[in-house]
């Protein structure tokens, strides 16, 4: 009894303990919260002011588009008139020069012929003689022809005030606040140099036609396009280890122009070491990030090994042919357990390959199941796990590893027996004529 009452304070001096480590864990995750609510709030505030900003600045660019336009038009409309004024004017004064020719023409015949008359009719009387001849010279009663007012233009504006109708259900119509883009990223994965972003919509609503993938590293202040389809997945290559980069995605909606606002930007990296074929090969020549290998025109021939075991059990490993060549039953591409020189394909023992013409190989043994021949655009796929480790088994071999590889949309599963342990594996190609091109990530 009284054994039991002394270990009493130790007992509540331990579930003391655990509940202060309950209050510290329950006070951190309730901070992680604040710290959550607080990025959330910064966002709506953030986003919400930068939309003021963008919808404040593209008014005011139409107002000046417009105001520019009206103007435009207004000095059309002038210089029209000012056409049709002097086109029309001109006939007219061209007439008032004739008529006030006449007048000044009959207002000295006038003045003329009074004179000859107060000097009265005589024989020699000269001045009458000329004032009758000059007289008769002149037509007097020509007179030129004064259009009508109907005859001659009224110039008017034809203004129709609908159109203010018009541009008030446009402007009404213009422009739209989203609460959220349309379409967000789901999930980022990591490859050896490269990650798959994948995206959805969120807008039940919207009615996608093409989508846009941007990146940038986050010590960058430019995205780039690296994706515009219809697809909802890419894998970005060309990613550094270790690095982080900034993703967002938008959509364009199905007979529209115009882009939907970009998605909440997600951060990711890939802490895979990229994978690279081994340079100074002679028959292969290799990208500058020697992630592509180009089969030359070389007669040297044999398998071209990766730099180093940079594949893993429970990775995905890809192969994607970029460019073909005349097809060969030796040609493989596969994974080994470690690099064997004095080879010419992957279908030798202590590997996994597939020819170009869709065999399988395990251990140099052709399986009964095919997949379809290689093209240009084909993705090959390696899935490979652990299955057993243990002791020699009558098939031979120590370990067992379960391999999946796919292709144009089929695939086969077998089990691989290793006589080692492989923590890593190595990957390989060979092809016997030039045109072929690998991409491996």
């Amino acid at each position: 009894m009284r054994g039991a009452m002394e270990l009493e304070p130790e007992l509540l001096l331990q579930e003391a303990r655990e509940s202060v480590e309950a209050a510290q864990s329950y006070r951190r995750e309730l901070g992680h919260r604040l710290e959550g609510l607080r990025e959330a709030r910064r966002q709506i505030k953030e986003s919400a002011s930068q939309t003021r900003d963008v919808l404040k600045q593209h008014f005011n660019d139409l107002k000046g588009t417009l105001g520019k336009l009206l103007d435009e038009r207004l000095v059309t409309l002038l210089q029209e008139v000012d056409t049709i004024e002097q086109e029309t004017i001109k006939p007219l004064d061209d007439c008032q020069k004739l008529i006030e020719h006449g007048v000044s023409t009959a207002e000295d015949l006038v003045r003329e012929g009074e004179i000859a008359m107060l000097d009265g009719v005589g024989e020699e009387n000269e001045k009458l003689w000329s004032f009758t001849k000059k007289a008769s010279h002149i037509q007097l009663d020509s007179l030129p022809e004064v259009p009508l007012l109907v005859d001659v233009p009224c110039l008017s504006a034809q203004l129709d005030d609908s159109i203010l109708n018009i541009v008030k259900d446009h402007i009404f119509k213009h422009g739209t606040v989203a609460s959220r883009p349309p379409v967000q990223i789901e999930e980022l994965i990591e490859k050896p140099g490269g990650i798959i972003v994948r995206w959805c919509k969120v807008d039940d609503d919207f009615t996608a036609q093409d989508y846009r993938l941007q990146f940038r590293k986050s010590t960058s202040n430019h995205f780039e396009d690296v994706y515009v389809g219809s697809e909802t997945e890419f894998i970005v290559l060309h990613i550094d280890p270790n690095v982080d980069y900034q993703f967002r995605v938008c959509a364009r909606g199905d007979g529209r122009q115009e882009w939907s606002p970009w998605s909440v930007p997600q951060i990711g990296h890939s802490t895979l070491v990229p994978h690279e074929w081994t340079a100074g090969f002679e028959g292969y020549s290799l990208s500058s990030r020697r992630n592509i290998a180009l089969r030359n025109d070389s007669e040297s021939s044999g398998v071209l090994y990766s730099r180093a075991p940079t594949y893993f059990c429970g990775q995905t490993l890809t192969f994607r042919v970029e460019t073909v060549g005349q097809p060969d039953r030796r040609d493989s591409i596969g994974v080994c357990a470690e690099k064997q020189d004095g080879y010419d394909s992957l279908q030798r023992d202590q590997a996994v390959c597939i020819s170009t013409n869709g065999a399988v190989f395990v251990n140099g043994k052709e399986m009964t199941n095919q997949l379809p021949a290689v093209t240009s655009g084909s993705t090959v796929t390696f899935d490979i796990e652990a299955v057993t480790l243990g002791t020699t088994n009558s098939e031979g071999g120590n370990f067992k590893l379960r391999v999946t590889i796919s292709s144009n949309n089929r695939e086969v599963v077998f089990d691989w027996l290793l006589d080692q342990s492989c923590g890593s594996l190595y990957f390989g190609c060979s092809f016997f004529y030039p045109g072929w091109k690998v991409l491996v990530f």
